[in-house]
C-alpha cells in the first residue's frame, strides 16, 4: 500500500491518494478496511476509488459524485489494471465546485508517478 498524503491543499480542503493491487471487490473492500484502520483516514470526509479488474471496472464515489468516474477514466487512459487508486478528501469548509474534479485528476496523476 502506498499512501502520499497532503498532496494538494484549497479553501482548507485536503488531499491524499493511495493505491495498491486489487483484482476484485473483495480486495477493493480488503484495501480500504485497511486504509481506514488509520484514524486519520477513518475521519476523511470522502474516500473514493476505482480500479479495474479482470471482471471489468468498478469504482466508489463515497458521497463525492463523479469521483470515482474520474478515477476510472485515467486508469483506463494509461492501461492500469487490477490496481485500485483511493483519493482521501477531507473537506474544509467552502465548496470547490468544478476544481474537485481537477484535484482528483492531479491526485491520480501524481500516485501514478510514484507507484
Amino acid at each position: 500500500m502506498l499512501i502520499l498524503q497532503n498532496i494538494i491543499n484549497d479553501r482548507g480542503s485536503k488531499y491524499a491518494v493511495s493505491g495498491g493491487l486489487c483484482e476484485n471487490d473483495s480486495d477493493a473492500k480488503a484495501f480500504i478496511k485497511e486504509l481506514i484502520r488509520n484514524k486519520k483516514f477513518a475521519k476523511a470526509t470522502h474516500n473514493t476509488w476505482g480500479y479495474i479488474g479482470d471482471g471489468g471496472p468498478s469504482k466508489n464515489d463515497d458521497g463525492e459524485s463523479g469521483a470515482g468516474t474520474v478515477i476510472l477514466r485515467m486508469l483506463e487512459r494509461e492501461g492500469v489494471k487490477n490496481h485500485i487508486v483511493v483519493v482521501t478528501r477531507w473537506y474544509g469548509g467552502k465548496h470547490l465546485g468544478g476544481d474537485r474534479f481537477r484535484h482528483v485528476q492531479e491526485a491520480v496523476r501524481v500516485y501514478l508517478e510514484e507507484r
